[in-house]
């Protein structure tokens, strides 16, 4: 072998070893961890692994530690924004910790496909599994099923410091409506998410919530589909109403067809009718109007599902963190309201 193929070769246990000064099983006690070593040797190993850019083995890291380094991944709805992202920031925040992940999207939501999922990871050897249940029958069809490998879940407004993580929804939608009462409207309509979604309930609650506080009237939520098509047919009813001067949508898609649909009928936003969303979509800060809306951030709770299971897998104390808080991003979607043409 040349010097110019010795160089460009991937760097080795036994480099690290050499450069370390150090025997090749005091390497690799470092590497898994072993409190074996002592703290000026573990020093000069982690300074060799940096300096060379030396990356242990899956395969080897598993026969140390005697784990298969593969996560299960079971998600439902991954065609809508907050679960897409959440399973590429888990994707991503698993390889950082040296795991695969095998994903098993879920079509048909009902227990027998949900305990088929689950035996089907188990049976790939999985080291834990991370269930993204965005719905009500998806979380129902996880209750009470037992694994033989450490399970945390997402749920929408649920999380009980252990094995569920959640954004805090009902607070996202409190912060949208208080919003707008704040600049002057004297109620805020809602277009709802569809029926069978967690996320719909805690945002309808949070939304009621707010004007409860307020003593405002709620009116009945229109029921939409998380689509801009069906936000649009809700903006549409919404249009015919003159009372009607504030929107928040359960989602930005919809809120878009809402936008759309009260242009359609020559009622402009937000001088005659103002709109806040909900997700904050990266395409919505350039829409025209600029969206109002409350980020929510998806990617933190894939980060934390994974660090939630590490820790199970692991066997170490849980540091339990509160519900994943959302923001609220002020936009040219929303303004106080006209005055009345029969106010004096």
């Amino acid at each position: 072998m040349t010097n110019n193929q010795e160089t460009r070769r991937p760097p080795v246990m036994r480099d690290v070893a050499r450069l370390a000064g150090v025997s090749h099983q005091t390497v690799s006690r470092v590497l898994n961890d072993s409190p074996l070593v002592s703290d000026e040797a573990r020093e000069r190993v982690l300074e060799a692994v940096a300096q060379l850019g030396y990356r242990l083995h899956a395969s080897a890291r598993a026969l140390a530690t005697r784990r298969t380094m593969h996560l299960g991944v079971i998600c439902v709805g991954v065609e809508q924004y907050g679960p897409s992202v959440m399973l590429v920031a888990t994707a991503a925040e698993a390889r950082r910790a040296g795991y695969i992940t095998n994903l098993h999207p879920l079509e048909s939501v009902d227990r027998p496909a949900m305990k088929a999922a689950l035996d089907t990871l188990t049976r790939d050897s999985v080291d834990g599994i991370i269930v993204i249940a965005p719905t009500d029958s998806a979380a129902a069809a996880v209750e009470g099923l037992e694994t033989d490998v450490p399970l945390v879940m997402f749920e929408p407004g649920i999380d009980n410091g252990t094995t569920k993580i959640a954004i805090d929804e009902s607070l996202g939608a409190r912060l949208a409506t208080q919003h707008l009462l704040d600049l002057g409207h004297r109620t805020v309509h809602h277009v709802s998410g569809p029926r069978g979604w967690l996320g719909t309930r805690a945002r309808i609650d949070g939304w009621r919530s707010a004007l409860s506080a307020a003593g405002r009237p709620a009116p009945e939520p229109v029921s939409g589909d998380w689509s801009s098509a069906g936000g649009h047919a809700a903006g549409q009813r919404l249009a015919r109403d003159p009372d009607v001067t504030a929107v928040f949508a359960a989602n930005d898609q919809m809120a878009i067809g809402v936008i759309a649909a009260l242009s359609d009928c020559g009622r402009h936003v937000p001088d005659d009718v103002s709109v806040v969303g909900f997700d904050d979509l990266p395409e919505v800060a350039w829409s025209r109007p600029a969206l109002t809306t409350v980020d929510l951030d998806f990617a933190e709770v894939g980060r934390r599902c994974v660090s939630r299971l590490l820790l199970l897998i692991n066997g170490e104390n849980l540091v339990v963190h509160d519900a994943v808080r959302p923001g609220l991003r002020i936009r040219e979607s929303s303004a106080p309201p006209r005055p009345r043409k029969d106010t004096p």
